[in-house]
């Protein structure tokens, strides 16, 4: 080292931004920030909402706030439902009257009784008039991402329980005030993750039941899907709430379709748990291009903007010493892939297109997927008996995404009408949204490595087979 360099780099440790007392203290807050820990421990988590069972209602009765894409969707998923007295939409609200309208069309197909029509376009927190025990037992949230926590929040406290859409909360803060909430209200809070019911995935879980894979080391999962022209559009996303995500933000944005089936695979908070992540982000470059070469001067203003890199990479370690790689890419022109890949001691899986190997040892069927009458067989074997059982259902249904938006919703209002435990719990939906949070941390402080807290007080211990097995 050249003399005036050392020279330069002493004064710099010396004093001013890096001296001993200031790089102390700032070396205590990125610690603090990325280990939260502390937080988890001192909102005296509890874990007494993990197997929690209320009582039996006879027929849901359903407030709906946000009835735009997914909304409307949602709607139609519950017609079946409530033409068989399972449920009943008793209230729906949104900001823009077209979307009542339509929502108010849809369902006097199916249900006699109009719902109660709740117009926020005058004022935002309309929505709080439908929470009441009087009127509806369960709030179901499609709305923008920031309105998710704070929604369910408030319904909870005011008796209801909550349905809502991905992610449940997308800041460390709000996923621990969802999880204190719900266990000093006693109501269920449950993210509506639809992959988790998907066919491929129900399939490969039924065979990590039965045991086809032998033990689990490794996973691949991710949301790759080329958005850039919903996110720009005026319309798709209201006032291009989403584009603004990509603003101000940079990590995985959208973890829950790839990770919430491989958490499934892995027994986590069933026997295994996440332990730690480190997150980091490519350069961005495909979602500004298309900023820059809009036709609509607003949005060649943002091309400048945007923060969250094209392609987000999360590494995560399990308790169990299993690993999982988690990508986020909405930006990059290719086509559609959650990759939903599973390595076992005796099996592996790779999705988009699925694919199988079985092993059979280390010299046969080398280099080879099973190929179509021997995915077939396996396919047969292990389907999974819930996909099974609904069969004719989900084939009335398929335009919720093939049939799974059907059987999630199938299965909350089935669970709420038997009084049971709920496939996937408040802890689930929070655990999920929190590594988006984290991965953020860790994208922020040069990709360090973030401790994942443990939010069930130890509850995940406990090995468990998933409710997703329980027949009704």
């Amino acid at each position: 080292m050249r003399r005036k360099d050392f020279i330069k780099l002493s004064s710099l440790f010396g004093g001013g931004l890096f001296s001993g007392a200031s790089y102390a203290r700032n070396r205590k807050k990125s610690v603090s920030d990325i280990h939260p820990s502390e937080a988890i421990s001192n909102a005296e988590i509890q874990g007494s909402m993990f197997d929690y069972a209320d009582a039996p209602i006879e027929k849901v009765r359903v407030a709906i706030v946000g009835l735009g894409n997914r909304g409307s969707t949602l709607v139609e998923m519950l017609s079946w439902l409530v033409r068989h007295g399972h449920a009943e939409i008793v209230a729906i609200c949104d900001v823009q009257p077209e979307f009542l309208n339509r929502a108010e069309e849809s369902i006097a197909k199916f249900q006699s009784s109009a719902p109660r029509r709740v117009d926020g376009s005058s004022d935002e927190n309309a929505w709080q008039n439908m929470c009441n025990t009087e009127e509806a037992d369960l709030l179901l949230v499609t709305t923008p991402w920031r309105w998710h926590a704070p929604m369910a929040i408030y319904a909870m406290e005011k008796g209801l329980h909550v349905a809502t859409e991905v992610p449940i909360a997308y800041t460390v803060h709000e996923n621990l005030e969802i999880l204190k909430t719900a266990e000093r209200t006693k109501r269920h809070c449950i993210m509506l993750e639809n992959c988790c019911y998907n066919e491929e995935e129900l399939f490969v879980l039924n065979m990590v039941k039965e045991g086809a894979f032998g033990d689990l080391t490794h996973a691949e999962c991710a949301y790759i899907h080329d958005l850039r022209q919903l996110l720009i559009d005026e319309k798709y996303y209201h006032n291009r709430w989403r584009l603004q995500h990509h603003l101000e933000r940079d990590g995985n944005l959208y973890t829950t379709h790839g990770l919430g089936p491989v958490c499934m695979y892995m027994d986590i908070l069933r026997g295994d748990n996440l332990s730690h992540l480190i997150s980091m982000s490519s350069n961005e470059a495909s979602l500004s291009k298309a900023l820059r070469e809009s036709e609509d001067p607003s949005l060649n203003a943002l091309a400048d903007q945007v923060k969250c890199g094209d392609v987000n990479t999360t590494l995560i370690k399990t308790e169990q010493g299993r690993s999982i790689m988690l990508q986020f890419d909405v930006h990059t022109g290719r086509p559609y892939n959650r990759l939903n890949k599973l390595c076992g001691s005796e099996a592996t899986h790779y999705g988009y297109p699925s694919r199988l190997y079985k092993d059979h040892g280390p010299t046969w069927n080398w280099h080879r997927w099973e190929d179509e009458e021997g995915y077939k067989g396996y396919k047969e074997k292990f389907s999974h008996p819930m996909w099974s059982k609904l069969q004719s259902q989900i084939s009335e249904n398929e335009q919720g995404h093939g049939g799974m938006d059907f059987v999630m919703m199938y299965r909350l209002i089935r669970s709420l009408n038997k009084g049971v435990s709920l496939d996937l719990n408040v802890y689930d939906g929070v655990l999920w949204s929190l590594v988006g949070a984290l991965s953020e941390k860790s994208v922020a402080f040069g990709n360090k490595k973030v401790n994942i807290p443990d939010i069930t007080n130890g509850a995940w211990k406990t090995p468990r087979v998933h409710p997703v097995f329980r027949e009704f």
